[in-house]
Parts: structure tokens; sequence; C-alpha cells
């Protein structure tokens, strides 16, 4: 029932009988009609007068329902009972002009502080990758035991796993020398040598949790040393130095072509359950990124390198760099936290700058001989 059909504007606060004379369009007003008028229509209640836009704190709410909604069905909530439509009205904000605009993407990095710390490693690696091949091996094996100590830690807070954390320390520093010195012959036996020394270091303590404390300790030692002695294995050949430059600028390549393609076209999710911020379209944003770079560093930087051989190496840097970055979100997603460190302003720990190198460097040094081979 709109309000419109009852003819007059009544008085305000009152619906009945006018004594205000006739409205243009109607029949006039008197005893005789209203009589006629009281058989054919009921009596409505008396309501009180509603402001155009509401009062006190509901201004900022223009155009919201009352509270007890319209009284009448087919009542027109844009003009108020008894209230004549002005000539110049105050537009109506939709609900869906005043909901807030949504916020726009956010790259979810301090972008400025991970460019300076990426810059600051940039230039340590360089300097002492070709400025002295021992000062870089060094680079590694400190880079092996914090990764060691933010790994063991994050397992003691978070899962009472205590690793011991002084012979994967020794034993993994020792790994990486081995490996540069010996080959695969040496990383392999430092290895066997490391595990012993965490299972007999483990034996000093209470046997309540030898188990799970010995498996994550040997764990550790082929996660993070072992499969980062393939790095100073990379040295050892002649080219060594632009063999280990192709493989770090492969990674970061492959890093930043899924950052980057992921931020601005991503939507389909790669693997939401495990690391929901990764996206397919991410994913062919590394490959394509890594295997362009591929392509010109073994062109221009590997002694008998071809550029076909660097698209190989570039698809295969950005399927392991892509599942190293799972499987160590893997790892903090069942630990429940988001980083493994704060060491690294804008980046995390080292850890969360290791997870995609540690599997990429077998793959790269495995590639690397069969290409071109190990001198």
């Amino acid at each position: 029932m709109n309000d419109s059909s009852w003819g007059a504007p009544p008085q305000a606060g009152y619906w009945g009988p006018s004594d205000q004379g006739p409205v243009q369009g109607a029949a006039p007003a008197g005893p005789a009609y209203d009589a006629y008028h009281a058989q054919q229509t009921r009596p409505m209640p008396i309501v009180p007068d509603v402001p155009a836009h509401g009062g006190g704190d509901q201004d900022d709410d223009r155009g919201a329902a009352r509270t007890g909604g319209p009284l009448f069905r087919d009542e027109t909530p844009s003009t108020p009972p008894f209230q004549a439509p002005s000539q110049n009205p105050e537009p109506m904000t939709s609900a869906a002009h005043s909901a807030p605009a949504p916020p726009k993407k956010s790259a979810g990095r301090d972008l400025g502080a991970a460019i300076g710390v990426g810059v600051a490693l940039g230039v340590v690696i360089v300097a002492s990758l070709f400025v002295v091949k021992a000062a870089f091996v060094g680079v590694i094996a400190v880079a092996v035991v914090v990764g060691l100590w933010e790994l063991t830690s994050r397992l003691a807070e978070r899962k009472n796993i205590r690793a011991p954390l002084v012979p994967l320390a020794l034993g993994g520093a020792a790994m990486v020398v081995a490996g540069y010195l010996r080959g695969t012959e040496g990383a392999w036996v430092a290895m066997a040598l490391t595990a012993v020394a965490v299972l007999v270091w483990r034996m000093t303590e209470p046997p309540e949790g030898y188990l799970k404390d010995v498996t994550a300790g040997v764990f550790a030692a082929f996660y993070i040393p072992f499969l980062a002695t393939f790095v100073a294995m990379m040295l050892t050949a002649d080219d060594g130095a632009w063999r280990v430059l192709t493989f770090l600028v492969l990674a970061v390549v492959s890093d930043t072509g899924a950052y980057a393609v992921g931020w601005r076209f991503g939507k389909h999710k790669l693997a939401p359950r495990i690391s929901p911020g990764k996206t397919r379209e991410g994913l062919f944003g590394a490959i394509v990124f890594a295997m362009a770079a591929g392509a010109l560093c073994m062109q221009f930087l590997i002694d008998d390198g071809t550029w076909w051989q660097g698209l190989i190496v570039g698809f295969a840097v950005a399927a392991s760099a892509t599942l190293g970055d799972l499987g160590e979100s893997m790892i903090k997603r069942d630990l429940g936290i988001k980083d493994m460190g704060t060491l690294l302003p804008g980046h995390g720990g080292i850890m969360d700058r290791l997870d995609s190198l540690l599997p990429t460097a077998p793959v790269v040094w495995l590639l690397l001989v069969l290409f071109v081979g190990s001198g």
C-alpha cells in the first residue's frame, strides 16, 4: 500500500479526516466527503515525524533503512511520509558507494630493506667469489652454521625437538670444506661422520625423545650443509666462479620472475594448502625468466656452454627452486611460523633465503657436469 493513494497529505502524526481544505487533483474536503471515505478506509496508527536522513549519530548513514524498516510494504524510502519532495533533493548514497574501496595490492615485503640487504649480500658474495675462492667457501660455511642454528632453534621452540647444534655446526662446516677439497667423496664421508656425531652427542642426555632428536639432526645435516656442499664443488672447476655466479643469478632471477608475475597477474593458486601466495602464473614467470637468463649465462659465462643448454638449466632451476620454496613452506607451516628468523630485514632469516638455493645447487652442479664437464 503506497501512502500516495491517500489523496491529501494528512497532518503530521495523524491519519484521518482533513481540515486543510481541498488539494489539487483531489475531491473537495468536507463532512460528506470525510464520512464517505471513513467507510471506505480504515484508521491508520499515529506515527512520529521521521527526519529526512535520520539524526544524531546516523548522519553518516544516509540512505540506510530505519531501525524497524518501512512501516508499509510498499512505502517508498526515498521520500519520507508527509514531506514534499525538495526542488534540489540531496542525493542519497547507495550501499555500494558507501562501501570502502577494495585494498590495493601490496607487495607483502619491505622492499626497501629487502633490496638493501640483497645488494649488500651480493657485494659480499661477488667480492669473495672473484678475489679469493677460499673466502667464498668461508661464506658458505658461515651461512650453513647460521641456517642450522635457525632451524634447530625453531624445532626446539615449536616442537620441543632438540637436535644437537654443536656436532651439526662443526660437521656442517667440515662438510663444506671437504666437498671443496675432496669432491663428492669428501662430502659423503663428512656427512656420514656428522650423522654419527649427532647420534653420539645426543647420548649424553636422557633417553626421552632420543629418536626424534637424532632424526631431526640427521635431516638437518642433509638438508643444509650437504646440499650446500654442491656449491663449493662447483667452485673447484676452472671456471668455477662463473658457474657459481650462474647458479646464483638463475636462482635470483627465478624468484624475481615468480614474484613479479605472480604479484601482477597471479589468480590461480599453485599450492594453496602449503603456500597460499604462490600462483601458477608466478611459476610461469619463474620458468620464462630463468630460461632466458640461463640461455644468456650458458652462452657467455660458461666455457663451452651453449644457449640451448641454458634453456634446460633455467627450466630445471625454476622447478627445483619452486619445490625448495614449497618444501620450506611445508616445514614452517608444520612449525606454525612465518619466517625462520629475523636476521635479514625484508627477507626473514638465512633459511628464508637458502630455501630455494639448497635444492637447486645439486641440480645445477649435475647439469653443468653433464653439459661441459667437471673441469
